[in-house]
Parts: structure tokens; C-alpha cells; sequence
């Protein structure tokens, strides 16, 4: 967008006449007689060129890796800006990523810690999420965006920036930094269940170098139309930088948030529906026993040094440390329906051998017998370290007339994961508690018996990645470019899981189990520029994932009877991503279109082996996968006024293979081909516009839409239904300093599932919930 600014003289006073206002630098704002020849003094014509920088619209990703804009980067990635969260009033990175349509959530926390479980395209993201450019490792739930910039979602085959993994994409935490100027900023929010809510943002420049960044956050809420869950919170960011405007810079950063929560699980569920005589609002568990304690630390020492303009290096180190305490009692247990007088699954209401010694243990319809086991009555005492240095070069010069735009770098990265595990849920002794049978319909959610915690393993696992990579894009002119990158790394895992006599406390320590491989990864794209403003593109890339990819996970698993899998000398597993896609911004490059095509493919993931001849329980890699779809994207301004965030996505996705070639051969059989993947919706829309009212107000509405989710991969498989929840926000800025806005989320107070576990349980989505904040900005 290009202005022309008009300076004049006018009794002494200067003013700059701009397109969008008038700028004064002098004491009088009297502008009549501006035409008067011996009053105006006509000092020339000043014309800047560039684009307006619009709040919802990101220019160019966060990483150095990406070396062009997002409008000349051949890939899907969504970038969800502080703004956006800010006027929806987003709290946990669940309600974020919930505006990116492909993302669903899923309530698997039995066999890992109790945390965020993401997939994206169909594929679990648990391990692929990132803050500044750095795994995150912790199976925990990041629940306050206080301390975020933006948060960038990168689709499609993805290890070639981002490491081993990433089959879907990569979920990105850009957090805030020190910067040049004086800014200043409080938040308070108050609303329903007890909804309380204060930040702080304040920038100070120190010296002409050198900046101040604090960031501060105290919270707490309930659950709207939950009675038990609630989560209190509090955390501090301070970041200093030095070097500010000078080729050489260095920012350090630290944040440290503590928690304290009452975990949700929400209501049972059978194929999907919530069992008869479940309520939305009980706790089906120990609301005084459950809890979810979070401390997490993290220090980062960012430093930039530009050579020229066209040469620069950057170094990122970061340690981090995440530890968390849950314990949980969730709805597992055997129900006996009361309209039925049966289970769920239409057996006698009954538990226990079925002996003339001990005869079959009845349960009285409208009852459930809770089971001591799984996350009933689990506790888990987890710490995650992460330590990372990474640096990148990045060069521009011309080969020819080739223009290039080079990165190479290598990064170093060790994680380390311990792991206490039991029950709360026995005698002093370490004797098992058989729970009480507790009521469907109003169930006691008090423990009021004995509980000692009886540790039964220690777990302890480490990752250590080596990784050099180079980037180069080349341009042929204004029309095309080429791009690619290559990424090497040596990926060396190793746990050990100590067993644990839960009454003798005798440990049996287990065998060292150690997973190393060497990943090539690789991304390519073509980029035809039909004019400056627009990009028609193809791509292809993949991914590499070996048998211990994260920190948390173990390449010998336990199966179940007694069969153990070791995939510790398993080959990785492999996935690609095709996509073609265009991106045009229209309207003076206030908005940024997007539409892709793209076909993921899992090529070869694990399965179960039937040959007898396979006597070290490896599973071969025969798994074949697929997910074909489409993108939709507008992110900015259609008018000054009105301002839009919308993405849609199409998924069509199916299982190829899932059995090994033995049983396919011996058998002919494979009852989930062409089944659709498990929480894949074949449609999902999301969408928040703003619009700008006469007399400082803005009025808001936003929309978040998917269709029903398979919970099993197979043919008549149990479904949870689609959901369209909607949203609405009134602002209105008293003075430029205040601003007051009313957020009322789920507007219509529509039930729906949004994290399922199936034949288990799903946590329902909130109810209908209202915030007033009030922005003071100084």
C-alpha cells in the first residue's frame, strides 16, 4: 500500500497530512486556511511504500528456516495471532488450536499423563508441539496464553524443519519478546463461574539498545455447566533485551506458570452417546482426591548478529522444565443401565468369576461399579527436561541471474522424562480398594475412604537428536521460484520401566531398551507468481518417525496378554504430503486468500504381527494410511472496518492397510480397509469477524462447525455427532486508552463431545459462558 505524506508549515506549526489522518507535532489544532499562500509553505512530497500492517494477518513465519513470506511459502500454515485470541477470549491452547479446522482433540490420557492429546489431519500431534521453534515434550495442558504472540499451525509431512514426527504437522507456541518503545498494558476480566481474571503487559525501552518486557497473569474459573472442575493458575514472563536497532542483539526470556486443577473426564459414554441417565453436569470421580499440579520453568537466550544486509546469524539455546502431579478417578467401571437393567453393551448387570465360591457379584440398575485400575485411581508424578541449541546462517546472494536465499543450520537437543506411577486408591498396606457402587443418574463424587498412595513403577526415558539441515530458495526472476530443504539427524532414544511391588515396595528393575536412527528428511516446491501478489504452488515432502520419537514413549511396549512388542531395531515409519495450492491477497493486500488440494500418506506405520516366525514381537511396518483434502483460508480486512478469520477443511480419509502382509496372505482378511480414520471430520469451519460501529463500538461473532467423528477405525464403526457452536463479543473503547468488551462463548448453550475417549468416556464442551473485560493501555 503506498501513502504520500505532505509536509507543511502553518504558524509555526508542523503537520503531516496522511491518507487515513492528521499527525500534529505542534501545540495548535486549528487547520482552517490551510490554503492561504502566505500561510502555507510547501516543503515537498515524501512517498512511503509499504504494506499496513493488519493485527489478524501474519507476514512471514516465525521460524528462519522459512527464508519467504507465507504468501510465497509452498505449504498450509495458519497462523492464529494474538488479536484473534485476544477478542475471542481464548484461555487454553485446546480453545485455540479448537479455530483450525483438521484439529481435534482426543481424551487418551489411560496409557500416558493427563494432558493435551491433539491430531491433526487424522494423526496424533501430542509429540509435534513446539515453542519457539523447540519441541515441547510434556504430556501436560498448556493452559494460558498470557505469555503468546501467536501460535502457528503447520499441515502436512513436516520433519524437515521440525524433527522426527510430525506425520499431520506441527503446532508452534510463539511467545512474547522484549522490543524497542514504551507500552503498557492491563487486563481485568470477571465473569460467570467465577471466571477472574488479571494480566499485565509492559515494555519499557531502557536505553536506546536495551528493553524491558514483563508479562503477568493471575486466573481462575470453573466449568460453565460442569459442578466440580475448576482451574486456578498464576505466572510471570519477564524478558530483557540488548542490542535493540543494532546488528548485534540478544534477548533473554524466562516464564515460569503454576497450576492447580481439578482434571476433567467428564461423562461415560457407549458407542458414542452418553449413557442413559448421565447429566452434563456430574463428576464421575473423587473431586477432593482428583487434582492436576503444573510447574513449568523455562530460560532462553536468544542472540542475532546481521554481517551485511544480506548475511546474519541467529543461536537459540532454551532449557526448560515441566513437572506435574495428577491424580484421577475417571468413568471407567461396569455400568448397569436402568431402563434396561443391562450393561451398555446389553450384558447381565453382573461382575466377578461366576463360581459356586464365588458367585457373580450383582449391580443394581441405575448403579455403576467403578473400577480400581487404568486411570481409576492412577497417579502419575512425571518431569520432563528439555535442553535445545540451534543455529541457523542465513546468506542472499546470486548465482548467475539466480537469486538465492540460503539457511543452513544444526541443531542439538536432549530430553529427559521420570515418571513415578501408581494408585492412590489402596489401604496402608497396598491392599486394592474396591470402590462403592456410586449412582448413574446423581453420583457421589466425595471419597470418603482410606487412600495411600502405592508406587508400582518408576520410568524413566531420554532422546538425544543431532541434526544439520539447508534451506535454499531460488528465483528465476519475478515469475518463479524453487525451494527446498534437507534435513539429516541422528535420533538416539532410551528408557527403562522399573517395576514396583505395590505392597512390598521390592523394585524389579527393568531392561535398558535403546532406539537409535539415522532420518533423512526432505521438502520441495514450485512457486509461479502470476503477479506480485499472488502465488500458485506445488509441494512434496516427508517425514520420519523412528520407534521412539518422544521422550515420553518406549520402543518395548508391554501388549496385552502378556505379549510384549519390541520395535527398538524397528525401521521408522514413513509419511508423505502432496499439496497444490494458491494464495492471493486481494484488496490492496488487506486480505489474504488461500485454497490447497493435498493427499497425505502414511506409508508404512506399524502393525500387529501374526507369523509365528516373528519371535521377537517386532511389528512389521505393513500399515498404510490415507487422507485426502482441501483448505480454505481468509484471514484480514474485506473493508477498514470489518475484519475476518476464516479457514474451512475437507477430509476424506480412509485406513489402506492394517494388518501385515502375513495375515493378508494367509488369510485374505482385513476388516478395516477402507475404514475412515479415527477423529478425522470430513467437514470443519471455523470463523471470528469483527466489525467497526460507528462511536467506538465493534461487535463480534464467531462460529466453530465439524461433522460427526468415527471413534474406531472400522466399518460400522460407533460415531459421536457433528457439532456448530457459536460465539459473540460487544466492545467499546471508552477513551484511545480503555477498552471494554463482553465475550459470551457458546452462545446458544449447545451440548457437544469435544474430547472422546470411546467406550469410556468424553469431556463435554463448556456451556454457555459470559466475560466483561476491561483493556487499559498507557
Amino acid at each position: 500500500m503506498r501513502h504520500t505524506y505532505r509536509i507543511v508549515k502553518f504558524d509555526k506549526c508542523s503537520f503531516i497530512l496522511t491518507s487515513v489522518g492528521i499527525v500534529l507535532s505542534g501545540p495548535t489544532m486549528a487547520t482552517s486556511n490551510l490554503s492561504d499562500e502566505k500561510a502555507v509553505l510547501e516543503m515537498g512530497e515524501i512517498q512511503v511504500t509499504g504494506e499496513r500492517k493488519d493485527p489478524y494477518r501474519a507476514i512471514k513465519p516465525s521460524s528462519a528456516k522459512y527464508t519467504e513470506p507465507l504468501r510465497d511459502t509452498p505449504q498450509t500454515i495458519t497462523v492464529i495471532p494474538q488479536q484473534v485470541i485476544e477478542e475471542q477470549a481464548l484461555l487454553t491452547l485446546r480453545e485455540v488450536l479448537s479455530t483450525v479446522p483438521g484439529i481435534t482433540f482426543g481424551a487418551g490420557e489411560g496409557g500416558g499423563n493427563y494432558g493435551d492429546s491433539v491430531y491433526i489431519r487424522g494423526f496424533s500431534a501430542q509429540s509435534d508441539i513446539y515453542i519457539n521453534g523447540v519441541r515441547d515434550s510434556g504430556e501436560y495442558t498448556r493452559s494460558d496464553p498470557f505469555n503468546l504472540e501467536r501460535v502457528e499451525v503447520t499441515n502436512g509431512a513436516n520433519s524437515v524443519y521440525s524433527g522426527a514426527g510430525s506425520v499431520g504437522g506441527t503446532i508452534n507456541l510463539v511467545t512474547k519478546s522484549a522490543h524497542e518503545g514504551n507500552a503498557n498494558k492491563i487486563s481485568i476480566g470477571l465473569g460467570t463461574d467465577q471466571y477472574q481474571r488479571l494480566t499485565l503487559d509492559t515494555n519499557q525501552q531502557l536505553n536506546d539498545t536495551t528493553g524491558f518486557r514483563l508479562n503477568l497473569m493471575g486466573h481462575r474459573n470453573e466449568v460453565s455447566g460442569r459442578d466440580k472442575e475448576n482451574f486456578k493458575r498464576w505466572g510471570v514472563a519477564p524478558s530483557l533485551a540488548f542490542g535493540l536497532g543494532t546488528p548485534t542483539r540478544a534477548v533473554i526470556n524466562y516464564v515460569h506458570q503454576e497450576d492447580k486443577n481439578i482434571p476433567q473426564y467428564g461423562l461415560p459414554i457407549y458407542n458414542g452417546k452418553v449413557l442413559n441417565g448421565a447429566h452434563q453436569d456430574n463428576y464421575y470421580g473423587y473431586s477432593n482426591i482428583n487434582t492436576q499440579e503444573i510447574e513449568a520453568d523455562s530460560l532462553s537466550l536468544n542472540l542475532e548478529h546481521d554481517f551485511s544486509d544480506t548475511m546474519s546469524i541467529r543461536n537459540h539455546t532454551s532449557v526448560a522444565q515441566v513437572q506435574q502431579l495428577s491424580r484421577t478417578s475417571s468413568p471407567e467401571g461396569t455400568y448397569c443401565l436402568s431402563d434396561t437393567g443391562l450393561t451398555p453393551a446389553g450384558e447381565a448387570c453382573r461382575t466377578g468369576a461366576g463360581t459356586a465360591s464365588n458367585p457373580y457379584v450383582l449391580i443394581a440398575p441405575g448403579y455403576y461399579r467403578p473400577t480400581n485400575g487404568g486411570t481409576q485411581g492412577s497417579t502419575r508424578d512425571t518431569t520432563n527436561k528439555v535442553f535445545t541449541n540451534q543455529t541457523d546462517l542465513t546468506s542472499h546472494f546470486n548465482s548467475g541471474f539466480i537469486e538465492h536465499a540460503l539457511v543452513m543450520g544444526m541443531a542439538f537437543s536432549r530430553e529427559e522424562s521420570e515418571s513415578h506411577t501408581g494408585s492412590w486408591m489402596r489401604t496402608q498396606e497396598g491392599g486394592v480398594i474396591v470402590p462403592p457402587d456410586n449412582s448413574i443418574s446423581s453420583p457421589n463424587s466425595h471419597w470418603v475412604g482410606p487412600h495411600y498412595f502405592s508406587k508400582t513403577a518408576h520410568i524413566t526415558g531420554a532422546v538425544d537428536n543431532r541434526a544439520f539441515y539447508v534451506f535454499d530458495t531460488l528465483k528465476f526472476g519475478p515469475r518463479w521460484e524453487v525451494s527446498g530443504g534437507l534435513r539429516y539427524e541422528r535420533n538416539e532414544g532410551d528408557s527403562r520401566n522399573n517395576a514396583i511391588n505395590a505392597t512390598t515396595g521390592v523394585v524389579t528393575r527393568g531392561q535398558r531398551q535403546e532406539n537409535t536412527d539415522d532420518l533423512l528428511s526432505y521438502r520441495a516446491g514450485i512457486v509461479y507468481k502470476p503477479v506480485e501478489n499472488a502465488s500458485v504452488y506445488v509441494a512434496y515432502g516427508n517425514t520420519k518417525t523412528p520407534s521412539q520419537a518422544s521422550v515420553n514413549d518406549s520402543c518395548f511396549r508391554a501388549g496385552r496378554s502378556g505379549v510384549s512388542t519390541n520395535n527398538c531395531n524397528a525401521d521408522p515409519e514413513e509419511s508423505v504430503t502432496y499439496e497444490v495450492g494458491v494464495k492471493w491477497d486481494v484488496l490492496d493486500n488487506d486480505l489474504s486468500l488461500t485454497a490447497a488440494l493435498f493427499r497425505n500418506d502414511r506409508t508404512n506405520y506399524r502393525v500387529a504381527s501374526s507369523d509365528p516366525t516373528n519371535l521377537s514381537g517386532e511389528q512389521p511396518l505393513d500399515g498404510k494410511a490415507r487422507v485426502d483434502g482441501m483448505t480454505l483460508g481468509m484471514t484480514g480486512s474485506l473493508t477498514p472496518n470489518w475484519h475476518v478469520f476464516a479457514n474451512y477443511t475437507y477430509l476424506d480419509s480412509k485406513v489402506l492397510q492394517s494388518v501385515s502382509d502375513y495375515t493378508r496372505e494367509q488369510t485374505g482378511i482385513d476388516t478395516a480397509e477402507g475404514a475412515p480414520l479415527t477423529l478425522t471430520p470430513k467437514h470443519a469451519m471455523s470463523l471470528w469477524t469483527t466489525y467497526d460501529l460507528p462511536h467506538d463500538w465493534q461487535v463480534g461473532y464467531g462460529l466453530t462447525t465439524q461433522s460427526r467423528l468415527y471413534l474406531a477405525s472400522a466399518h460400522n464403526a460407533p460415531t459421536a455427532p457433528g457439532y456448530t457452536v457459536h460465539r459473540a463479543m460487544l466492545s467499546y473503547r471508552v477513551s484511545p486508552e480503555l477498552l471494554l468488551r463482553l465475550n459470551v462463548n457458546n452462545l446458544f448453550d449447545k451440548f457437544y463431545l469435544s474430547r472422546i475417549r470411546n467406550n469410556g468416556w468424553a469431556v463435554p464442551g463448556d456451556g454457555r459462558a459470559a466475560i466483561l473485560s476491561m483493556d487499559y493501555e498507557f
